[in-house]
């Protein structure tokens, strides 16, 4: 009878051990917050300097390791008839430069974290390669950021220049090609996950 008893203790053990490591596993993987991030693209042009904002963005990100800002994988989608910048004119011409009829969503996907960094406090530096996809051309490209953690949520925080001739888009032009947008832009982010 006590033989049994002990098996039972063991047996219930190694259930509630296996129920909270599933929790932990579980409580590693985060969804993007649209209402809470921000995604921003800065360019030039020959008349001005511009803007456009994301509207609507989702992805995921998980963990190995959350203490230790370890990233197993991270993915970011962007729709591209979300990118607002405030005039129709240029909207619809973004739209075209971008494919957007064939090429729907903008989108990111981590590669490899090639090293983190802990400011401490759950803060950490990270450089990583990725797959930056836009107008369906996909290039792997070096990306450094910031991730904020707390149980709860996680912040990622950067910026990436890039030039659009990489990605085979052709800078829009307006006014009959009078106005020329120039090739270098600047993605800053601040991405949260929950």
């Amino acid at each position: 009878m006590n033989t049994c008893k002990k098996i039972s203790k063991r047996v219930f053990s190694l259930m509630v051990l296996f129920m909270i490591t599933v929790n932990l596993t579980q409580a590693q993987e985060f969804n993007l917050a649209n209402g809470e991030s921000t995604l921003t693209i800065l360019g030039t042009s020959s008349l001005h300097d511009w803007e456009i904002v994301s509207e609507n963005k989702s992805g995921k990100i998980s963990f190995k390791n959350l203490e230790a800002g370890q990233i197993e994988k991270l993915t970011i989608d962007i729709v591209a008839e979300s990118l607002k910048s405030g005039k129709s004119a240029m909207d619809k011409n973004t739209y075209k430069a971008l494919k957007t009829n064939s090429h729907k969503n903008i989108s990111f996907q981590l590669v490899e974290v090639k090293n983190v960094v802990s400011k401490g406090n759950g803060a950490f530096s990270i450089s990583a390669t990725g797959n930056l996809t836009i107008a369906g051309t996909k290039k792997l490209i070096p990306l450094d950021f910031t991730i904020n953690t707390t149980k709860s949520s996680v912040k990622l925080t950067g910026e990436k220049k890039i030039k659009m001739t990489d990605f085979n888009v052709d800078p829009p032009k307006a006014l009959l090609g009078t106005v020329t947008t120039g090739n270098d832009i600047t993605i800053k982010f601040s991405t949260v996950f929950k």
